[in-house]
């Protein structure tokens, strides 16, 4: 055994483009982006250099496959070219652990624990995160120029950067899937209403998104685009804004919870308090991406009692303080009922991971249509490690989930740990689900049944 002296951690990242700097001498000039700011140009020019190498040379055997990942002993690279010319790179130290053997320490290298599938999903999302907010690369360079191109990279990695939580990345990183909440035909048709009621009286709101704490009950943008959206919504925005309201868990667990004390609803993006406010505050915009261009949105969010709607304003539409409170007057007394039926039914239906007994099957399941995922392996879905299963199931399902196109259209995979868990794993339809339990004496044979039983 051995103490874990360091855990995942991002060693470096930045953004090159080669084409910014044809002559030799001036290198520096195809840095778009450098963290940590620490490093020295010297170390920054000689990092980017390597990387351009590696890429050059192993473009000689696959051109039309680009190199991903580079495996060292102490470090994971990991490469992605999201646009014409521009790469990306995540540099990744691996954990470490000391160990002693015969009174002697030394150092150990986790490489097993930074798996490729995961962390090329994280640089993927790196991306997209900044996409969504600021569009692409080649949009800026063609509306300004590099400079700017440059300060809106800095602005958004120098705090995004910080919100990661490396250690605690696993196969939800890899699905990046939206949690929905199944709802009754009739509770269903009063968030339906309610949507088409707002946005044909509001005519500069182009879409609805409709979430009951962190899960998705009503969405008019597309699965792709949700996806980031959504990401942001439970990783920063809502945990920013109402920690308080979502102690406990993602779901409620009775009625007499927090969300009841938020009677009158309010803008997160917005103002905040449209008695006091004098201007509309700060309105996101964001860039969604079609076979037709670039769709510009300004991103409105409301929250009243635990239900978060998103409201998709035309980018063309000039924002007033007399706009948003037209809708908090419109929306504020039709959102009330509504919650109070969605709320009845979950406390009839739902179970919360955290309530299910430590000796039950986990699972999680994903599908590629729609992107829809539920574990109850997560007790919650911000990355905090908060898990009901060993740290190895978790890898295990990750590299099941990386080998799964051996296994073609349908399959199924189990493995056995060392610590008596079972894992396994079947994919089928465009759907895919795991399965986490612990039996000490079991059988492969009672383990197949088990789950053939439970399927």
């Amino acid at each position: 055994m051995g103490a874990l002296n360091q855990d995942v951690d991002i060693q470096n990242f930045f953004i090159f483009n080669s084409q910014l700097c044809p002559k030799e001498g001036e290198e520096l000039k195809k840095i778009v982006y450098y963290y940590p700011p620490s490093d020295n140009t010297e170390v920054q020019v000689e990092n980017v250099g390597l990387v351009e190498g590696i890429i050059q040379f192993t473009q000689t055997f696959n051109p039309d496959s680009p190199v991903k990942s580079l495996h060292t002993g102490k470090q994971r690279q990991l490469f992605l070219q999201p646009e014409r010319d521009f790469w990306i790179v995540l540099t990744i130290a691996l954990p470490v652990v000391t160990k002693v053997k015969e009174n002697t320490s030394f150092i150990e290298y986790l490489e097993e624990d930074v798996q490729d599938n995961v962390y090329e999903s994280v640089l993927r999302q790196l991306y997209d995160m900044y996409r969504l907010f600021w569009g692409t690369f080649q949009h800026t360079l063609e509306q300004s120029d590099l400079g700017t191109l440059m300060t809106k990279i800095e602005k958004f990695y120098n705090a995004y950067l910080k919100t990661l939580r490396m250690a605690h990345m696993d196969i939800l990183t890899v699905f990046k899937g939206i949690q929905y909440l199944p709802l009754d035909r009739h509770t269903f048709l009063k968030i339906q209403c309610f949507v088409n009621d707002v946005e044909s009286n509001m005519e500069y709101i182009a879409h609805t998104t409709f979430l009951y704490n962190e899960h998705v009950v009503w969405s008019g943008i597309e699965p792709n685009d949700m996806q980031t959206i959504y990401q942001y919504l439970i990783d920063q925005l809502l945990p920013a804004n109402v920690e308080a309201e979502l102690q406990g868990g993602s779901m409620p667990r009775n009625l007499q919870s927090p969300f009841t004390a938020l009677r009158r609803g309010r803008f997160i993006t917005g103002p905040s308090n449209l008695k006091q406010a004098k201007t509309v505050g700060k309105v996101p915009k964001i860039y969604l991406f079609n076979e037709d261009g670039v769709l510009e949105y300004y991103l409105v969010v409301y929250r009243a009692l635990s239900a978060t709607v998103c409201f998709f304003v035309k980018g063309k539409t000039e924002l007033t303080l007399d706009q948003f409170k037209a809708l908090d007057e419109h929306i504020n007394p039709r959102l009330s009922p509504i919650v109070n039926s969605i709320a009845d039914y979950c406390s009839k239906q739902v179970v919360s991971p955290s309530n299910i007994q430590e000796s039950s099957p986990k699972f999680i399941y994903f599908n590629k249509l729609n992107l829809a995922c539920k574990s109850t392996v997560h007790l919650d879905n911000k990355h905090t490690g908060n898990v009901a299963c060993s740290a190895d199931s978790l890898r295990i399902m990750a590299d099941m989930k990386n080998t799964s196109h051996f296994l073609g259209p349908s399959g199924e995979n189990i493995v056995k740990t060392t610590n008596d868990y079972w894992v396994f794993s079947k994919t089928s339809n465009l759907r895919e689900f795991y399965i986490v339990l612990q039996q000490k004496s079991a059988s492969l044979i009672s383990i197949s049944g088990l789950i053939g039983s439970a399927g």
